[in-house]
């Protein structure tokens, strides 16, 4: 019989929990970049150097 490669095993398991932490901070990004879109067009900020009018 033969014995089981726990190696193997553990680099398989390492690789899924890097691949979910991957597509987690994807995630998370593309939700930041979603709700500072959806506030930031209402109303620019005006320029710092620029003199107020």
């Amino acid at each position: 019989m033969a014995k089981p490669n726990y190696a193997f095993e553990k680099r398989k398991r390492e690789l899924e929990q890097k691949r979910k932490k991957e597509e987690k901070l994807a995630r998370k990004m593309q939700n930041k970049q979603a709700k500072a879109g959806e506030g930031g067009d209402a109303a620019p900020a005006p320029e710092p150097d620029s003199p107020p009018a």
